[in-house]
């Protein structure tokens, strides 16, 4: 049986509830301008006209990565 998680995208409001951020902190990760930018960080999807999400499982996938790189880091 071909089991899979459902495709679940996530809106800024949830974004910065699952990463425990503020908003402004998100769009420096975002922004290439600032110095806290992240080429890593998962791109956002159109959904609509003015409306756009995150896929989840770019998402978990991101922080896992981050959690991975600060094991090496400090092992």
């Amino acid at each position: 049986m071909n089991q899979h998680k459902p495709v679940r995208v996530l809106r800024l409001k949830d974004m910065m509830f699952k990463l425990s951020i503020a908003r402004s902190t998100l769009y420096d990760w975002m922004s290439e301008s600032s110095p806290r930018y992240d080429p890593s960080f998962p791109k956002r999807v159109r959904l609509g006209l003015k409306s756009v999400g995150w896929l989840e499982s770019e998402v978990d996938q991101w922080i896992l990565a981050r959690f991975n790189q600060a094991d090496t880091v400090s092992a």
